[in-house]
Parts: structure tokens; sequence; C-alpha cells
């Protein structure tokens, strides 16, 4: 693309229609975004240390009981969480479909001897496997997918289970994606930065569809050394809490109880985010 494609652009972009999320498989963005997921600076893209060991306290003693178990993680990043669990015991899995978060992840479980498996690919495609005592889906995973997405993913998770196994999902309040797609448009420019290692321009802009509850934002980065223009896309879907309840149990989850945030998280890091724990029956 050029600035001209920029000024000719269709004004407001429908759901999903410019692509299914930023470039997470794309190598050079993967191993940027690994530098992101690492950092102790900020919550942006996962969570500092000192929180995630309180997550993993919480899931260790009140989810899983204290007892060695089997553990998915759905979206599981640089492994942060799952190589956690399996030093307290726990046999894991996890999903991402950035490789230098799994090339991360499956590093520090060999460095340990952990009984952790990393897998590379698409949740939406990769088999689960069976007989887990915890799924789980974290961190605002769960609305970057289209709700027909979405709901097969946590059937699929339901699958994955053992009879009373348990689902933990930390999606985004339905304001916060409100509140993203509302904002006004915005610009920075980045010496290198998560676009580019290169010197470069971001311009942003979000759209909020009350119709679909989505919000959309473009990135358009503009390379300061050819002029040259990419352009990348991510729809947020946006649920109440209501919806919560009634897709878990569409999926065939029992209780889906709505905790205000994950539990280990500050109240002033919580992010537009909350949290969800149900069982499969038993």
């Amino acid at each position: 693309m050029n600035l001209r494609d920029v000024v000719d652009r269709q004004v407001v972009p429908g759901p999903w229609e410019e692509g299914p999320s930023i470039p997470w498989n794309e190598p050079s963005f993967s191993r940027r975004m690994l530098e992101q997921h690492l950092s102790q600076e900020h919550d942006r893209a996962s969570r500092r240390l000192a929180i995630i060991d309180r997550h993993v306290e919480w899931i260790h003693g009140t989810l899983l009981g204290g007892r060695p178990g089997r553990v998915l993680d759905i979206c599981c990043g640089p492994g942060l969480y799952t190589t956690r669990l399996a030093r307290l015991g726990h046999t894991c899995k996890g999903i991402d479909f950035s490789p230098a978060s799994i090339e991360h992840a499956r590093r520090l479980a060999a460095e340990r001897q952990l009984d952790v498996e990393h897998v590379l690919g698409d949740v939406r495609q990769v088999g689960f496997g069976s007989g887990y005592d915890l799924a789980m889906i974290i961190f605002g995973e769960l609305n970057i997918f289209p709700p027909d997405d979405a709901r097969a993913l946590l059937s699929k998770a339901h699958d994955a289970l053992r009879p009373g196994g348990a689902l933990l999902l930390e999606p985004q309040e339905h304001d916060a994606v409100r509140d993203t797609g509302e904002a006004p448009p915005s610009w920075y420019s980045s010496e290198g930065g998560l676009f580019s290692d290169d010197p470069h321009l971001v311009l942003q802009e979000n759209f909020w569809d009350a119709v679909a509850r989505t919000a959309t934002t473009r990135f358009y980065v503009v390379h300061a050394s050819t002029g040259e223009v990419e352009r990348h896309a991510m729809t947020t879907q946006a649920y109440t809490a209501a919806d919560y309840g009634a897709l878990v149990t569409d999926c065939g989850f029992e209780g889906g109880d709505l905790l205000d945030l994950l539990p280990g998280t500050p109240p002033e890091d919580a992010e537009g985010l909350l949290a969800i724990v149900a069982r499969k029956p038993d």
C-alpha cells in the first residue's frame, strides 16, 4: 500500500473484513511481540511475573485443589503459566499461533525438564486431546475470535476436559471493548517497535459497531525509509455478563461463576477483564 491507498480507504470497516487479526504468526512480528510478552515494564502483552505467580498460586490451590493435574492452556503465549504450573507438578499442554513464543516456551521447559508440551498452531485447528482437569483461555483472548469460532473453541475445550473438569476464562468486559471502538484516532512514531525494526509511523483508527457489538482497530504502518504502508486490523467481540453465562451453558458447561477479576490481579491492573469459572458436568 501507499499513502494514497490510506486516503482512499473504506471509511468504516466491517467486523473481521480486513483480516482475522494482527500478524501474530509472522516470524519478525512474533519475535518483536515476544519482547513485549517478556517485558516487566508493562502488562500490555502478558502480565508481569509477580502477578502471574499469584494467578498460578490460585489456579494450583483453588481450581486444581493443590494436587497434580492435567492443564490445557489455549493461546498460551510464551508459556508463562504452563511452565509455572508444570513446576508445581502439573502436566501441561499449551497451544499458540506465535512461533517465537512457542520456541521460547519449549526452550524454557527443556532447560527446566518440565512435563509440558507446547504446540505451534491455530487453536481452532489443533487437536486438544482429552482428560484435562483444567482448560484456560485468559487475558482477553476469547474476544478476538468471531462468535462462531469462540463457541466452537469452547465446545472443543469442553470435549477435552474430564467429567468435572474446570474451565477458566478471563474475557473482556463489554464496556471495555466498546470504549476501545469509540476511542479517537491516534498516531505515533518509533525508531523501532512492535510493527517494524526500522523507523516508522503508526496511524491508528478505531470503530464501534453497535449492532454487531464489535470494536475494530486499524493500524497503518508507514515505513520511513520507503514510504510504503502496511495495514493491519483487529476486531474484538463484546459480550455482556449474561452473554458469557449463556455461552458457557450452551457449550455444555455448568456453573459459570462470574468473578470481578482473576484472583491475584491487583484491582488497578484489571484492565477491563473479568473471570469466569465453569465446569463440565460429572
